[in-house]
């Protein structure tokens, strides 16, 4: 058995004590200790990109047109928030599944 399976199952009696009946209750395990956890929202990042490709294209294109501005007046920030949106929206959806 492994160090963080004897740990869950130790959470897991102390939890039924006081909860009785907990079919609902999800834990979030750790790896080991000399092991280096791993952030789930990165991995999903890269995953929720493809299905923005839209707003990407159009702030790629933002930045094309606006290359050779030399004032600093035009700027693609609009563009460029709304392709994180996206990939936010997407990454919030399927996040919270992970953490529970």
């Amino acid at each position: 058995m492994l160090f963080a399976d004897s740990i869950i199952f130790a959470c897991l009696a102390e939890l039924k004590k006081h909860l009785g009946s907990f079919n609902n209750c999800h834990l979030l395990m750790h790896a080991r200790a000399d092991e280096e956890p791993v952030d789930p929202k990165r991995e999903l990042e890269d995953r929720c990109k493809a299905p923005c490709t839209r707003p990407l294209k159009e702030y790629q294109a933002c930045s094309k047109r606006i290359q050779g501005d030399e004032s600093g007046h035009k700027h693609c920030t609009g563009q460029y928030f709304d392709y994180w949106r996206c990939v936010d929206n997407c990454v919030a959806t399927k996040l919270f599944t992970h953490l529970k």
